[in-house]
């Protein structure tokens, strides 16, 4: 069994065999981290918790040891309204079609910006990745649909493309990153393509 890497920083930081490490070592690591959030010491602590728990057998050095409390925070999707003044203040159809497929499929970032010409059908308006469902994985894309004002700009963009790129959207993701900030300076709303698969997903509800 291979150490996570939160274990292995443990045993850099206090420079003793694992089975010479303490609860006061571990508590001291942990010390460093208090101004960190508590999914970020929540997810030390499970790695922490599999070394030295359940392969060293040596649950004494972590049972003191508490997960932190998360604090729930509700999502609030964006109004028709933030997404209009977004949207207005676009400046190519490149950026309105990933913004309208980004709203109307519920695609991830990632997802949308690996995907290629030969998985969109749009006379039916459809998207359909090769790698659907082979894993089983619960974050693998699925069939999805997309509207049809996404349609138009879509249609229109690959249109005006003279390469033959089989992605879309030949956008890396730190630029689509500037695209959404430099709109939001402009607008005055600030949107993510997460905030739009927030949005996508409430109307679906």
């Amino acid at each position: 069994m291979g150490l996570s890497v939160s274990s292995e920083k443990v045993l850099e930081a206090v420079r003793k065999d694992p089975r010479q490490v303490t609860a006061e070592d571990i508590r001291g690591y942990l010390l460093k981290f208090q101004d960190r959030g508590p999914s970020t010491r929540a997810n030390i602590l499970k790695g922490l918790n599999v070394f030295f728990r359940d392969f060293m057998q040596r649950p004494q050095v972590v049972v003191p040891f508490k997960f932190p409390k998360r604090v729930y925070t509700p999502q609030i999707a964006p109004t028709k309204g933030n997404l209009r003044a977004f949207f207005e203040t676009l400046d190519c159809d490149r950026d309105r079609g990933i913004f309208l497929l980004f709203a109307s499929s519920g695609l991830r970032r990632d997802e949308l910006l690996t995907l290629t010409v030969d998985e969109v059908d749009l006379e039916n308006r459809l998207i359909i990745p090769k790698n659907k469902h082979q894993t089983g994985t619960t974050k693998n894309t699925c069939v999805t649909c997309f509207n049809q004002e996404a349609e138009t700009y879509l249609r229109r963009y690959l249109k005006s493309r003279s390469d033959k790129d089989s992605r879309v959207f030949q956008i890396p993701p730190v630029a689509l990153k500037r695209v959404f900030t430099r709109v939001g300076k402009r607008s005055g709303v600030y949107l993510t393509p997460k905030a739009l698969r927030l949005w996508f997903c409430c109307e679906l509800s």
